[in-house]
C-alpha cells in the first residue's frame, strides 16, 4: 500500500518483489499460525488438586470485567479494593456483599469499558495502600504510577515516563516502606496492555523493573530487558524483590541486601504463565497463573523465523490469534511457594468452572480472593487446610 492508503497499479505487469515477499510472509504466518492452534486444541494433561474449597463468586457491578488485583485498606480494614476494565477502582462492602465506586484513573467516562477504550478511560492493574497513609496507589496499564487519596475520586499522575519515554504497559506494584520506595514493572516497550498477547507471543525482552522514591519523587530504573515482567512483591525481611516474568513461566528474585545485593537469579520456575504475585502473613508467595504452560509456546520461541514473522504480522491478524489462544486456555490455576521458592500447594480448577484466568491470589483472614483480568467476577474461597 503506497503513502496515500491507495491500491497500487501494476498495468497488468508482474507484481514488484516487495508484494511477492508479502505474499510468502503472509502464506508463512497462516501456516505458523495454523501450526499453532492445532497444537494447541491438542492441550496437555494436568491433574485437579483443588479440593472442595467452598466459594463464592461475587459478581462485578456495571458491566465491567477484570478484578485484576486486590488490596485492603489497612487504616479501617475496608475492602478488598480492585480495578476493573472500564477504569474504575471499585470497593467491596462486606456488610452489604457489594461492590461501590471508589476512584477512576482517567477523567474521560464516556463508552468506557471494552479493550478498544481503554487508552482513553484507564485500565488500572496493580494496586496497593500506603499502610499509614490510606493513600492506594495504582499502576494504570495506560497511565503509569497514579495515587488516590483516602476520599477516592479521581487519581493523581506520579509517573507516566521515564528517561523520556512514555511507560507503555505499566502492570504490578509493592511499596518498601521502610525506604519509602515503590517498585512496579513496565511489562513492554513496544506492545499496550491490550495487546498484552503479543508479548508472549513475539518473547519481547524490553519490559523494566522501576522504582519511585516517595520522597524525591525520582525514577530509576533497577532491571532492563526483562522477558514480560509483571507482579512484584518484596520479602517480609525485605532482603529480596520477587518479579515474575510471564512469557518464561518463572519468578527472578533481585537481592536487595545481604551479600548478595544487587544479583538477580531464578526463584523458581513454574508450570504456567504467572501474573501477579502476593505475600501472606507467614512471609509465603502466592502466585496467580493465567493457564498451564503451553509447550507449543516453548516451541516457538525456539524458532527465531518464526518470532520474526511474528512480529511483523499486522496487529490484527496476531490479536485474533491471540483471542483463540486465550479461549482454549480455560483452567485455572494458582500455586503457593516457601520463601526458598518450593511449591507448597497447587490450586487448579482444571476446566475453568468456577475460576480462570487468574491474576491474583491473595490470601487473608482465612480466605483467599481470586482475580482475572478477564473474567466479570472475583472468587472468595475458604482455604482448606
Amino acid at each position: 500500500m503506497n503513502e496515500n492508503n491507495t491500491t497500487p497499479v501494476y498495468n497488468n505487469q508482474t507484481p514488484p518483489l516487495s508484494a511477492m515477499l508479502n505474499s510468502k510472509l503472509f502464506l508463512k504466518a497462516s501456516t505458523v499460525l495454523l501450526i499453532i492452534h492445532v497444537l494447541l486444541l491438542v492441550g496437555f494433561p494436568s491433574n485437579n488438586l483443588s479440593g472442595d474449597d467452598a466459594f463464592e463468586v461475587i459478581p462485578i457491578n456495571g458491566g465491567a470485567v477484570g478484578p485484576e488485583s486486590f488490596d485492603f485498606n489497612p487504616v479501617d480494614g475496608s475492602g478488598p479494593y480492585t480495578g476493573v476494565s472500564d477504569g474504575r477502582i471499585v470497593k467491596f462492602i462486606q456488610s452489604e456483599g457489594r461492590w461501590t465506586d471508589f476512584g477512576f484513573t482517567s477523567p474521560y467516562r464516556e463508552s468506557c469499558g471494552g479493550p478498544a477504550m481503554e487508552d482513553k478511560c484507564g485500565r488500572p492493574l496493580g494496586v496497593k495502600f500506603h499502610k499509614s497513609r490510606g493513600v492506594l496507589y495504582v499502576a494504570d496499564a495506560y497511565f503509569g504510577l497514579l495515587e488516590l487519596g483516602p476520599n477516592g475520586g479521581l487519581a493523581t499522575s506520579l509517573v507516566s515516563k521515564v528517561q523520556g519515554l512514555p511507560l507503555k504497559f505499566t502492570n504490578g506494584l509493592d511499596i518498601d516502606y521502610t525506604n519509602g520506595f515503590i517498585y512496579f514493572t513496565d511489562s513492554s516497550q513496544r506492545y499496550t496492555r491490550r495487546d498484552h498477547m503479543l508479548v508472549t507471543l513475539t518473547a519481547e525482552q524490553k519490559g523494566s523493573l522501576l522504582k519511585y522514591d516517595l520522597e524525591s519523587k525520582e525514577v530509576t530504573v533497577v532491571l532492563h530487558n526483562l522477558t514480560f515482567p509483571n507482579g512484584v512483591v518484596l520479602s517480609k525481611d525485605g532482603n529480596f524483590l520477587l518479579v515474575t516474568e510471564t512469557t518464561n513461566c518463572r519468578i527472578l528474585r533481585f537481592w536487595l541486601k545481604t551479600p548478595k545485593a544487587g544479583t538477580l537469579e531464578v526463584f523458581a520456575d513454574l508450570p504456567g504463565y504467572p501474573d501477579n504475585i502476593k505475600i501472606n502473613e507467614n512471609g509465603e508467595f502466592w502466585v496467580a497463573m493465567y493457564s498451564r504452560k503451553r509447550e507449543i509456546l516453548s516451541w516457538v520461541h525456539s524458532k527465531p523465523w518464526i518470532v520474526n514473522i511474528l512480529s511483523k504480522l499486522p496487529f490484527v491478524i496476531v490479536r485474533v490469534t491471540s483471542y483463540i489462544i486465550a479461549k482454549l486456555e480455560s483452567e485455572g490455576l494458582a500455586a503457593k511457594l516457601g520463601v526458598d521458592g518450593e511449591i507448597l500447594k497447587i490450586l487448579e480448577d482444571v476446566n475453568g468452572k468456577t475460576w480462570k484466568y487468574a491474576s491474583e491470589v491473595m490470601e487473608r483472614d482465612g480466605y483467599i480472593w481470586i482475580g482475572s483480568v478477564e473474567n466479570p467476577f472475583a472468587v472468595k474461597m475458604k482455604i482448606q487446610e
